[in-house]
Formats: C-alpha cells, structure tokens, sequence
C-alpha cells in the first residue's frame, strides 16, 4: 500500500472510528516519515512527492477540524432556565435567542399549554447566551407593529399567574352570577314590543320635544345587564336580546340588514305610541354585547346601515375568534377592527374587556383583544389591583387610545366571567352617559 493510501485509510478510519484512531494512524505516518516529532514533518516530506505530502497533511487537518466540530456539541451541556414568576414562553425564547416554536419541540409543550413558576425549560441549542441589560424587544413601537406577522404577546395564551379561581366569600359575598336585582328605577318593565327581543322605556319622558331618544341594543343576558343600566341610566331605552348559547344564534339572526333595520324600526315605533309623538327617532345607538351575544354586533358592524347608527360599542368579555394560520382570523375580526378605528380617532366610542380563561379550539377574549391593540400600533399595560373594580376582579392589564378603551383581568372561572357584566355600570357612568346626554326620564307622577 502506498504512502497516500495509508494516510487515505487513516483519515477514514478517524472519521468512523473517532479522534483517539486519527492521532495513532498521524503517528504510524509520522513513523514511516522518520518524523517523531511534528516540527520534522517539514524536512521529512522530501521523502515523498511534494504534492502528495501536501494533500496527506491537508487531509489530516481536515480530519481534525470535522472530528473537532463533530465532538463539540456533544461535549457542550445542555443549559436549563427555571421559569420564574411572570415569565411566559416568549420572554424565554427573546431572553436566549431561540424561537418559540423550537422551546416547545424541545420541551414537549403544546400550543396553549401554560408554563409554571419553578418548571425546568431545557433551552435548543444555539447561540443561549442570555441578551445583557432590559430586553429591547418588550419596547418596540408602532412601526414593528406594523410588519406582516403579529408579535409574541399577541397569541400568547394568558400567564400561568392569571389562572386564578375566587368564591364568593373572597368577592365581598357577591356571586357575580346571581347579583341583587335594584329593581326598574325609571324604567317600566320589560316590554315585547321590539321586533326581537324586550325593551324597557321610562315611565315618561326620556325623548326630546322633536321625539329624538337615544337606544342601547344588548345581547346575552338582558337581566343581568338591565341590573347594571338603571343603577346608573336615566333616559335611554334598552333593549335586551338573548338567543341561546354560542354566538352562532346571533350571527345568523342578524345576517341580514333587515333584521337591525327591522328593530330599530320597530322601536321607534314602541317609543312613539309610549310617549305620543308620532315623529320619535333613533338618535344615539349603542350596541352591547356579554358572552356570545358578540356575534350579533360583528354582523351589524360589517353592515353599511351598522356603520353609520352605531355610535358606542361594548364588548365584555365576548370577542372571540377562529385561527388563521399563526394569527386570528382576520376576515372574522375585520367589522371590529374597523369600528376600533374609528374610536381611536375619536369618531366613535368602543370599550373592550376580556378575562384570562383560555378556550379550546379558537382565541381567548385576551388574544382577540391583544390583536385589536397591535392592529392599532400599540400594547397594553401591566398594571396591579386596585381593589375597586366590581365583583372581585383584579386588573392586569389597560390600554386607552383616543376613544377606544380595553381592560384586561385574571380569573378563568364562571363566576369571572360574570363579573364583566358588573363593569357595565362604570363604562355607563363614566363613558356614556357624558357622551350621549340623552334627554331625562322619570317616573309617572304619584309613584
């Protein structure tokens, strides 16, 4: 066997065999060379054509440089981070330099699947080394926000901290599902005479001298939400519409512009034989929304008549979604995010909230929410309990912009979702009532 083969079958041999083989087939050649040491290995290449000692010694070094690269990440350890309280995939995978995606494939989470203070996150290999300093991605402005996919935080599914359950001792004795009924106020009880749905009117008044009233047009859960409206509304006519479970009944009960046509005429036409003025119309029109009563508003706002009546919007803890691919189902969410718009300039007014429950199969309430904001170039801000918000809910989470105004909360439980409805009366107070200043209404006279 010639010289180059050996060294030939040398190389191969390390490169089956490993480093230990590579080193003892260098020192067979060595050997055979007369060079027992490496600064002879120079003089000894006369011994053999020049090319083939120099393609010998390259071959060598290319050996040593593959094995070298090959043991490298078997000798590198694995690096473990502890997730800490308030950390979330994503502030994981920013911190180190890896995606998302490959944290869960290494660790076996599945999409949607929280992660707890104390768990053991084994990070991918690749560049770990954690990012110095405050991490500059949790700051970035509107022009990011404006890029082809959503950020992190937009479809992270809620904080493993926010997954929180209250009785109603911890609520101050207050079932949020079961409230006190404060009764009517001004208000006569509830009357068929919309075209879908119940209304209540005030006893007298509630119009101006030319008939003009305003009207707030509420689905799922008309009691609980008419509990919240005469604590605080004195004038405007509600009208509360419930059509089952699921947001499926009011999508399709309103698919057509007819129906919302429909029912406001026809409680213009209740409120001119209540009050005797033949020429009452529709002045303010609000649309409200618990639950799964958003399917109704989605519809009436992706209608031309919709868009120009409405002029308040209120979402408590009912927008969801199907996904897209990575994001939310943007033809889905369209008719919101154009009335959210719309309110950030001011035109409009729209107040969103959302819980921490985390559905299956389709987007939270915070995703929903969190895309509305990201949408409009921004993102929400952390902020602690106050202790003064209804029913025992905790805030987490605000965004103000212009007009349009979301609330985030922790609870994923029954009774935090009905305590959205008891939020209805601040937004009453603070909100609406300013804004639409609707002619007063009173009791008859002797009541």
């Amino acid at each position: 066997m010639t010289l180059e083969a050996r060294c030939a079958a040398g190389a191969r041999l390390a490169l089956e065999s490993g480093l230990t083989q590579l080193f003892q087939a260098l020192a067979a050649l060595g050997a055979r060379l007369g060079a027992t040491k490496l600064k002879d290995w120079p003089g000894r290449c006369t011994l053999v054509p020049r090319m083939t000692c120099r393609r010998l010694l390259l071959t060598l070094l290319a050996c040593l440089v593959v094995m070298a690269a090959l043991a490298a990440p078997a000798a590198a350890k694995a690096q473990v981070h502890e997730v800490k309280k308030g950390e979330t995939l994503s502030h994981i995978a920013r911190r180190y330099h890896v995606t998302i995606t490959a944290l869960r494939a290494k660790n076996g989470i599945r999409r949607g699947k929280p992660i707890f203070p104390g768990q053991k996150i084994e990070i991918p290999n690749g560049n770990s080394k954690p990012k110095p300093g405050k991490e500059k991605n949790a700051q970035r402005g509107k022009k990011e926000s404006k890029k082809a996919g959503p950020n992190d935080w937009v479809t992270a599914k809620p904080d493993s901290n926010t997954q929180t359950q209250k009785s109603s001792k911890n609520r101050g004795g207050v079932n949020p599902c079961l409230t006190k009924d404060p009764g009517f106020g001004v208000y006569d009880r509830w009357s068929r005479a919309p075209s879908l749905g119940q209304m209540i009117v005030p006893q007298r008044g509630g119009v101006t001298r030319r008939g003009s009233f305003d009207v707030m047009l509420h689905f799922h859960g008309h009691e609980a939400m008419r509990k919240e409206w005469v604590k605080v509304m004195r004038g405007p006519v509600l009208v509360g519409i419930d059509l089952g479970l699921g947001s499926g009944p009011y999508a399709s009960a309103f698919g057509s512009p007819d129906t919302f046509k429909k029912l406001l005429a026809s409680v213009e036409k209740a409120v001119a034989e209540k009050t005797g003025k033949k020429s009452a119309r529709v002045r303010k029109v609000g649309v409200s929304a618990w639950s799964a009563g958003y399917g109704a508003v989605g519809q009436i706002l992706s209608q031309p008549l919709g868009r120009s009546k409405v002029d308040t919007v209120v979402l408590l803890d009912g927008l969801h979604s199907g996904y897209s691919g990575k994001t939310l189902n943007e033809a889905q969410m369209k008719p919101f995010l154009d009335y959210a718009r719309e309110a950030r300039r001011g035109r409009k007014f729209m107040f969103v909230s959302h819980s921490s429950i985390i559905p299956h199969g389709y987007a939270s309430t915070t995703e929903t929410a969190n895309w509305l904001i990201w949408k409009l170039g921004g993102k929400p801000r952390r902020t602690r309990p106050r202790g003064s918000d209804p029913m025992g809910l905790d805030l987490i989470s605000r965004y103000t912009r212009g007009h349009f105004h979301v609330r985030g909360y922790a609870g994923n439980d029954k009774m935090d979702h009905c305590a959205h409805l008891g939020l209805m009366k601040d937004v009453l107070k603070v909100h609406i009532r300013p804004r639409w200043r609707s002619p007063r209404g009173y009791k008859k006279k002797g009541k």
